[in-house]
C-alpha cells in the first residue's frame, strides 16, 4: 500500500467504539436522528421513486433494507436508494474546513452493510464516526470543489471505510477496499453547476453505492491498486495535481481538545437548501418583520466568496427553474424567505417557483463578495442584508453563525422537532415517537430492526 491507504486502513482497522467518549457517540445519535429525518422528508420525491423502483427488480443473499419500506435488495442498491432519499432535500448536515460536503451522504452506507451482517449499535455508532473522520480530514486537506471535482471524490472512501468496518475487514482488505473505491470514483463538478439536475442529488449516494461494493468486494479477496493515492496516475497525480499529505488521525486517547472528532464540528441545516443558502434565509426571515415586501425599494447581499461564486455567480441563480437550483439560489431563496416568512420543503413546487412576484423581489436584488467575510470563512459564515424601503428607510441583519452552526446549534428538542416536521407526511407521531426513542438508544441495540421497521411508511 502507499502510505495514504496504508495511514486510512491502519485506522479504519484499529479505531474502536471505547474511542469515541460520551459527546461523540451523543452526536452521531443526533446525526442519526437529521440524517432519518432528511429520508423521511425526501421519501416521496420523485428521484426517490425511481431509486427504489430500480432498488426492487434486485435481490441478494445478502438483503438490505429500503428505508421506509419492507423490502430488501442488494447492499449496494439500498445505499444507493436510501442515499437519494437522505439527499433530496438538500437538508442533511455539512462540513467545509474549506473542502467538504455532506458526509451525513455516507451513512446509508453503514446501514446498508449492518442489515445483512447483523450489526450491533456500537459497530454502527463507530462505523459512522470512521466514515466522518476520513471524508472530514481529507477534505482538510485538498478542497475538491476548486479543482472541478465532486464531494464524492472523497465521500466514497469514508463510506467504504465505515462499510468495511462493519464487514469487519482486517487491515489488508480495508487498504483494498478504499483502493477499490478510489480508483474508479473521480465525479465531475459539473453535476453542481448551471441548471441542477435530479443528479444533484444522487451523485453522493452513486457515490455510497460504489463505497459498498468496493468492500463487499474486498472482503471476497478482490485486490486494487497498491498505490491509489500516491503512486504514478493515483489520485493526488490525477485529480489534485500535487503530491498531498494527510496528517496522521489521532486515536481516541490521543486526541486533544482542539482535535475533536470531526462529527462534532459539523453544521445541522435548518433550511432544506445548500448550507451557503441558511444565513440568508435566517436573515431575511428576520428583516421581513422589519419591513413589508410591497415596500422593498432595493435589497443587497454582501457574503463570503464561496457562497456568492456557488450559490448566486451563475445566471441559472437568478432565473431558477428546477428545486435543485432553487435550492442553491441565494436570490430566490432571499426573495421566497421575505415573501412567505419561511422556506420548506413545499417551497420548490414548479409554482411556487415561477411565482411572479419573487421574480419582482429577485430584480431588485444585488449581491456581492466581501472580502472581509472570505478572510473570515469557514470559521465563519458570514452574511449582511441590507433592504432600502421606498421612503429611503435602511435595514440591516447580519450573522456570522446561521442557526444549526456549532456555534449557534439546534439543540436536540429543535432537532428532534426538525425530524417531526419532515416525518410528518410520511409517518405517524407514534411512529416518530419510536424512531427517536430508537436511536437515542441505540447503542444498546444488538441490530438495526427495530430502526427499520419504525421507519416503515
Amino acid at each position: 500500500m502507499d502510505q495514504t491507504t496504508e495511514m486510512l486502513a491502519s485506522y479504519a482497522c484499529k479505531l474502536s467504539y471505547e474511542d469515541l467518549g460520551p459527546k461523540t457517540v451523543h452526536q452521531v445519535k443526533r446525526t442519526l436522528i437529521d440524517t432519518m429525518g432528511c429520508a423521511m422528508g425526501g421519501y416521496v420525491s420523485e428521484p426517490a421513486k425511481i431509486a427504489r423502483g430500480m432498488a426492487a427488480s434486485i435481490t441478494s443473499t445478502a438483503p438490505a433494507r429500503v428505508l421506509g419500506t419492507t423490502d430488501y435488495t442488494s447492499p449496494d442498491i439500498a445505499g444507493f436508494a436510501n442515499g437519494v432519499m437522505v439527499r433530496y432535500l438538500d437538508c442533511n448536515d455539512s462540513y467545509f474546513s474549506p473542502g467538504g460536503g455532506h458526509p451525513s451522504d455516507m451513512i446509508t452506507a453503514v446501514l446498508a452493510m449492518a442489515d445483512p451482517m447483523v450489526a450491533d449499535g456500537r459497530t454502527v455508532i463507530t462505523a459512522i464516526a470512521l466514515a466522518y473522520e476520513v471524508f472530514c480530514r481529507l477534505s482538510d486537506e485538498v478542497v475538491a470543489g476548486d479543482l472541478g471535482w465532486d464531494q464524492g471524490m472523497f465521500g466514497v472512501i469514508g463510506a467504504a471505510c465505515g462499510a468495511g468496518k462493519v464487514l469487519g475487514l482486517d487491515q489488508a482488505q480495508m487498504g483494498h477496499a478504499i483502493s477499490l473505491a478510489v480508483a474508479p470514483s473521480l465525479p465531475l463538478g459539473v453535476t453542481r453547476s448551471g441548471e441542477l439536475s435530479m443528479w444533484k442529488g444522487c451523485a453522493t449516494a452513486a457515490a455510497t453505492r460504489s463505497a459498498v461494493f468496493a468492500a463487499m468486494l474486498a472482503a471476497e479477496g478482490m485486490t486494487g491498486p497498491n498505490e491509489p493515492f500516491d503512486g504514478k496516475r493515483g489520485l493526488w497525480e490525477q485529480a489534485v495535481g500535487k503530491p498531498v499529505e494527510i496528517p496522521a488521525f489521532p486515536l481516541g486517547g490521543s486526541r486533544s481538545d482542539d482535535d475533536p472528532f470531526r462529527i462534532t464540528q459539523t453544521i445541522v441545516k435548518s433550511y432544506p437548501s445548500q448550507i451557503h443558502t441558511q444565513s440568508p434565509i435566517g436573515l431575511a426571515i428576520e428583516l421581513r418583520r422589519e419591513v413589508a415586501l410591497s415596500d422593498i425599494k432595493s435589497i443587497h447581499i454582501d457574503t463570503y466568496k464561496s457562497a456568492a461564486s456557488s450559490a448566486a455567480s451563475e445566471p441559472e441563480k437568478w432565473d431558477p427553474k428546477t428545486r435543485e437550483t432553487a435550492d442553491h439560489s441565494i436570490p430566490f431563496l432571499v426573495a421566497t424567505a421575505l415573501q412567505e416568512g419561511a422556506v420548506v420543503p413545499g417551497t420548490f413546487t414548479p409554482q411556487g417557483i415561477a411565482d411572479p412576484t419573487k421574480r419582482e423581489t429577485l430584480s431588485k436584488m444585488t449581491l456581492v463578495e466581501d472580502p472581509e467575510f472570505t478572510a473570515k470563512y469557514p470559521a465563519q459564515y458570514n452574511c449582511r442584508i441590507t433592504i432600502t424601503d421606498r421612503s429611503g428607510g435602511v435595514h440591516t441583519a447580519h450573522t456570522a453563525y446561521s442557526k444549526g452552526h456549532n456555534n449557534n446549534p439546534l439543540d436536540d428538542r429543535e432537532l428532534e422537532g426538525k425530524f417531526r416536521n419532515f416525518s410528518a407526511g410520511v409517518l405517524s407521531d407514534m411512529q416518530c415517537d419510536q424512531v427517536l426513542d430508537t436511536i437515542w438508544t441505540i447503542d444498546e441495540a444488538t441490530d438495526m430492526d427495530d430502526l427499520f421497521d419504525a421507519l416503515v411508511v
